[in-house]
C-alpha cells in the first residue's frame, strides 16, 4: 500500500466516526418521544415534534448554507475547507446538547426540541461535507465502497444508540415506567457534546484534506446548458422520494414505542431492545448489500450474501446480550432475514429494480403489521427497517445521474428533503389520533406506494437519457 494510500485510509477512518454520530443520535430519539410523552403529558402527535424538530433542521441548514454561499458568492465549503466545515458542524451540534441541561432544570419542552434542533442543524454543515468528502477520499470508481463502510458504522451508532441511551436514562431499574424524571436526560446529552467538541478536536489535527480534489464527469453541452439541476425530472421525482423515504423510515419507529406501550402493554425501558432491532435492521440490509465491496470473486460473493446479515444480526444479539437484555423473542427474526437475502438476490444489482422490489415489500410489512396482532406485528414493523436498508443509496443515484456539473446542486437539494423524516412523522402522529396507532401505518404504505412509482418513472426517464445501470450500489444517510 502506497503512502497516499494509507493517508487516504487514516483520514476515511477518522470521518467515519461522524457518521456514527448521525445514527447514534437520530435512533436515541425513538427513546426520547415517549420519555418525552410520558415527562411532559403529550399527545402522540405533539410527542412527534420530536422528530420534526430534528429533521426540519436539515432543510434550515440546507437553505442557511445556501444562503451563505450566495453572500460570500463562494461555496461555503470551498471557502473554510472541508476539514474546517466538518469541525464546525461539531460545534454546532456540541451547543446543542448545552440546551438540555437548563431545560432539564426548567421542564421545558421547547428548550428540549431547540436543543435537539440545533444538534441536527450541526449535522445538516456535517452531511453537506462528510458524503462528498468520503467519495473524494481515493478513487472515483471506488467512492460507493467508501460510503458502503461509513454507512455500516452509522448503522451500528442506531443499533447501540437506543440502548445506551435508555440505559442512561433508566439505569437498569426493573420498574421505569412511573416516575420518569427529565432531568435524567440532561447528563446523556451533555456527554455526547463532550464528545463532539473532542472530536471537533481530533478532525482539526487529523490527515483529513482541507481542498480534496474531486473528480467531475465530463457532460456535453446540451446538458451543461441547462441553468439548474431542477431542470432534471429524475431529480425532481427524486426529491420528493427521499422526502418520503426517510418520512416512512423514521416514522414507523418513532411511533412504534407508542404502539407497543399502548396497544401492548410493554414497559417503556422494555421497548428499547425492539427500536435498536428496527435500526439494526438497516446494518442487516446494508451489509447484504455490500458483498461486492470485499470481494470479485462471484462464487466468494454468492456465500457471503447470505453470511454477511447474520453476521449483522449477530452483532445486534451481541450489544443486546451485553445489555443483558433476553435475546429469546429475537431469533424467530432469523428467519424474516431470509426474506432480505431473496429479495437482494432478485434485485440483480440495479437500483431501480431494487427500490422497487424492496418498496413493494415494505408495503407487504406494514400491512402485516397493520392487521395482525401481538408481537407478529411487531416484527412486521421492525422488518420495514430491512426494506428501507437499500433504498437511501439507490433513491439518490438515480436522482442525481446524469446531471453532470449539476451533481453537486442536486444533492444539496436531496439532503434538504430529509425533512421528510420531520414531517411524516408529525402526520402520522395526527392520523393515529384518528383511527388508532396500528392503522396509523397507512401513511408509511402511501409513502412505499410512492417510492415504488418513483423506481419506474426514473428508469424510464433515465433510459431515454441513454443512462442504465448494472452494478450494484449500497451506503446510508
Amino acid at each position: 500500500m502506497s503512502d497516499n494510500n494509507k493517508s487516504n485510509s487514516s483520514a476515511l477512518y477518522t470521518l467515519i466516526i461522524v457518521f456514527f454520530f448521525w445514527g447514534f443520535v437520530a435512533a436515541s430519539n425513538d427513546i426520547l418521544i415517549p420519555v418525552f410523552k410520558k415527562a411532559f403529558d403529550l399527545t402522540q402527535l405533539q410527542s412527534q415534534l420530536v422528530s420534526f424538530a430534528f429533521y426540519i433542521a436539515y432543510t434550515v441548514g440546507s437553505l442557511m448554507y445556501m444562503g451563505v454561499s450566495a453572500l460570500l458568492k463562494q461555496d461555503l465549503v470551498n471557502k473554510i475547507g472541508y476539514k474546517n466545515g466538518l469541525a464546525l458542524g461539531l460545534v454546532i451540534s456540541a451547543i446543542g446538547t448545552l440546551f438540555f441541561y437548563p431545560a432539564a432544570n426548567l421542564g421545558s419542552f421547547p428548550l428540549m426540541l431547540t436543543g435537539l434542533f440545533i444538534v441536527a442543524l450541526g449535522f445538516a454543515l456535517q452531511q453537506t461535507v462528510a458524503n462528498p468528502l468520503a467519495i473524494a477520499l481515493g478513487p472515483i470508481n471506488t467512492g460507493s465502497q467508501r460510503l458502503i463502510m461509513a454507512g455500516g458504522v452509522n448503522n451500528f451508532g442506531t443499533t447501540i444508540g437506543p440502548l445506551i441511551v435508555s440505559f442512561a436514562i433508566f439505569g437498569s431499574s426493573t420498574n421505569a415506567t412511573s416516575n420518569i424524571s427529565i432531568e435524567s436526560v440532561k447528563i446523556p446529552y451533555l456527554v455526547l457534546g463532550v464528545v463532539f467538541l473532542a472530536v471537533a478536536l481530533l478532525l482539526k489535527f487529523s490527515k483529513l484534506p482541507d481542498k480534496p480534489a474531486l473528480v467531475e464527469e465530463g457532460i456535453d453541452e446540451d446538458i451543461s446548458a441547462k441553468k439548474s439541476a431542477l431542470a432534471y425530472p429524475q431529480l425532481v421525482f427524486g426529491m420528493v422520494a427521499i422526502f418520503v423515504y426517510v418520512g416512512v423510515e423514521v416514522s414507523t419507529a418513532s411511533n412504534l414505542p407508542a404502539y407497543m406501550e399502548k396497544d401492548l402493554g410493554f414497559a417503556l425501558k422494555d421497548i428499547a431492545p425492539y427500536i435498536s432491532l428496527y435500526w439494526a435492521s438497516l446494518m442487516i440490509g446494508r451489509w447484504t448489500g455490500a458483498v461486492e465491496a470485499f470481494t470479485n470473486k462471484i462464487s466468494l460473493q454468492k456465500i457471503l450474501r447470505f453470511v454477511a446479515p447474520y453476521l449483522a444480526f449477530g452483532v445486534f444479539l451481541g450489544v443486546n446480550a451485553i445489555a443483558n437484555n433476553n435475546l429469546a423473542p429475537f431469533y424467530v427474526y432469523g428467519f424474516v432475514i431470509i426474506v432480505l437475502i431473496l429479495a437482494d438476490i432478485a434485485s440483480k444489482g440495479n437500483p431501480a429494480r431494487m427500490l422497487l422490489i424492496f418498496s413493494s415489500l415494505g408495503i407487504v410489512a406494514l400491512l402485516i403489521g397493520m392487521f395482525t396482532k401481538g408481537m407478529v406485528s411487531v416484527y412486521a414493523f421492525t422488518s420495514v427497517g430491512l426494506f428501507c436498508s437499500t433504498l437511501w443509496p439507490c433513491i439518490f443515484t438515480l436522482a442525481v445521474s446524469g446531471l453532470g456539473k449539476k451533481t453537486s446542486q442536486g444533492s444539496s437539494f436531496l439532503i434538504m428533503m430529509i425533512m421528510g423524516g420531520g414531517l411524516i412523522s408529525l402526520l402520522q402522529g395526527y392520523v393515529s389520533e384518528l383511527v388508532g396507532i396500528q392503522h396509523s401505518y397507512i401513511v408509511g404504505v402511501l409513502c412505499f406506494a410512492y417510492l415504488a412509482y418513483y423506481a419506474l418513472k426514473a428508469s424510464n426517464v433515465l433510459k431515454k437519457q441513454g443512462i442504465s445501470f448494472d452494478t450494484k450500489l449500497a451506503g446510508g444517510h
